[in-house]
């Protein structure tokens, strides 16, 4: 029996989350400051949170052809402000090892957007249109947040030089 696109979606999405732990527990490695290192390990955390809800969904379909209803109340507080600290922006370079990090991973971020959001409006199924909406908006908070850092941090690097080209 072939594989059901919903399976085929759950599975890609498993793998981009487990890629996107490896490499926010590398940059967490990496990262020259506790400050640095803690935000990174965070954003891998999350990347287990993703996998775990995905992977009960992936058993839950396999088994009944069902995905596992979620709560509206189960969405992701805002972390951004949480996260986005004085301290946080000053430890990351803006051309250090940490900003290509950032950049990279708002890529990676990106792609489980345009997955998620793909899938919601596809999906006929309202419990995996709601997952994949609640995993996209989840995906939207932390690009939203890389790309705060990002601009911040760039931002600082230009003042710090006198380089603004206009």
């Amino acid at each position: 029996m072939p594989e059901s696109d919903s399976l085929k979606i759950l599975k890609r999405a498993i793998l981009l989350e487990i890629r996107g732990k490896a490499f926010y527990k590398k940059a967490a490695e990496e990262a020259d400051n506790q400050v640095v290192k803690d935000f990174f390990g965070m954003m891998a955390a999350e990347e287990v949170s993703h996998i775990k809800i995905l992977s009960e969904q992936y058993k839950s379909y396999q088994a009944n052809d069902k995905f596992i209803p979620r709560a509206v109340d189960e969405y992701p507080a805002d972390v951004a402000d949480q996260i986005l600290t004085d301290k946080l922006k000053e430890n990351i370079s803006a051309v250090g090892f940490e900003a290509a990090a950032i950049s990279a991973a708002m890529g990676m971020e990106e792609r489980a957007i345009k997955l998620y959001s793909q899938r919601a409006d596809e999906a006929s199924d309202p419990e995996e249109k709601a997952l994949y909406k609640w995993l996209a908006e989840w995906e939207i908070q932390h690009l939203e947040l890389l790309a705060k850092i990002d601009k911040e941090v760039t931002e600082t690097i230009w003042n710090d030089n006198s380089f603004w080209p206009f």
